[in-house]
């Protein structure tokens, strides 16, 4: 397979030519215009690296589409697996939570384990598009946290796991009117529910918050796995972050955390949504802001697959910079989570690869590759 008369998109720069390669992997990159006997002419298009995707709930969508509707797994995940091939997310770290309330109004039980055997084996029967891995998220506000994390080895693929504090009144909704939005129109929680809610979370929080926190932290090394903070919001939380090796800072609400995380060489995830919206839906920290401020790393579509692609290009906008705006979605989530064979366009490197052809504010998905396979 040929691609040829491209503008490929490289770690530094942008360059005319055209790849070849066979199997899975990147056999030549030549520069020029030339298109070779029985190669695809791109005509000029951009061609970038597969977008990596560090974390997202889209699965959840597919899921329970709607309030009570629970859909079958094997339909919602290759459903899921589809939409993030057809937007040029070519791997994928699936989040899933671990940590239950019993009892809880909102119908939180265990699930993840269950879930990342389904995830597994479809992959294993080579019967998803794109590459997937998964992405623990531990919720230090629950019962069964230990219990659940402790369940999980090294062939259950978890190469993330982020240390997920909603205890009210702080982090993500500090103003909690914010979470009771939030939790109302989500889950449909009923005035009394939501302060029995509230009331479970801090008792939580204070009796084994701390424990959990520990546990989730020792169990992410036991899997090798990366670790991230989410929401921090001071620069005392973030050093906290620092000394329990944590390498990613997940949508820290303000810029102090964000410049804290810096400071601590975590690299700081900001979301596509909150980029291309012009804000963050709970009030935080605008992406566009700490952008200006060169203290955003790397993008996730969060809950909208196409929107990493759009905030790449926002990005490439704000920076004047194509080659740094693209690496936010490709090669900096790569090295932020120890894979080395993807995330860059170069000769022996995995052919993960996305055809588009910029049009206003939307790029258009004209071709995706999983390891030389088209998906997209």
């Amino acid at each position: 397979m040929i691609l040829a008369n491209a503008d490929l998109v490289l770690p530094d720069r942008v360059m005319r030519g055209a790849l070849r390669f066979e199997g899975e992997m990147i056999a030549e990159m030549t520069e020029g215009e030339n298109v070779p006997p029985g190669a695809v002419d791109c005509g000029g298009d951009l061609v970038i690296p597969g977008l990596i995707e560090l974390h997202t709930d889209n699965l959840e969508r597919h899921m329970r589409p709607r309030p009570q509707v629970d859909w079958p797994h094997e339909t919602a995940i290759l459903a899921h697996d589809g939409e993030l091939a057809s937007v040029g997310i070519t791997t994928v770290f699936d989040a899933l939570r671990v940590g239950s309330i019993y009892g809880s109004s909102k119908g939180y039980a265990p699930y993840a384990l269950a879930l990342v055997n389904e995830i597994n084996g479809l992959t294993a029967r080579q019967a998803t598009r794109i590459s997937h891995f998964i992405h623990l998220r531990a919720e230090i506000c629950s019962e069964t946290l230990v219990e659940e994390m402790e369940a999980f080895g090294e062939d259950h693929r978890v190469r993330l796991v982020s240390l997920m504090d909603h205890t009210p009144g702080q982090r993500q909704f500090r103003d909690i009117t914010k979470l009771e939005e939030y939790e109302k129109g989500k889950h449909g929680l009923s005035d009394a529910q939501f302060e029995a809610h509230v009331a479970r979370l801090m008792e939580l929080r204070a009796r084994i918050g701390d424990r959990h926190e520990h546990e989730a932290v020792r169990i992410a090394q036991k899997l090798s796995a990366t670790l991230a903070s989410h929401d921090d919001t001071t620069a005392e939380q973030v050093g906290v972050s620092a000394t329990h090796g944590v390498q990613l800072a997940e949508f820290p609400t303000t810029v102090e955390a964000a410049r804290a995380s810096h400071a601590a060489g975590i690299k700081v995830i900001m979301g596509a949504p909150n980029l291309i919206r012009g804000g963050s839906h709970s009030g935080n920290v605008a992406a566009e802001e700490l952008a200006r401020a060169d203290l955003l790393d790397i993008l996730s579509s969060d809950y909208i697959p196409s929107s990493l692609l759009m905030a790449a290009f926002r990005l490439a906008d704000i920076w004047d910079d194509l080659p740094r705006a693209i690496a936010t979605v490709t090669a900096t989530p790569a090295d932020a989570t120890g894979l080395t064979d993807r995330g860059r366009i170069g000769e022996g490197l995995r052919a993960d690869l996305v055809r588009l052809r910029p049009t206003g504010q939307t790029p258009h998905v004209r071709g995706v590759w999983c390891k030389g396979r088209q998906v997209g």
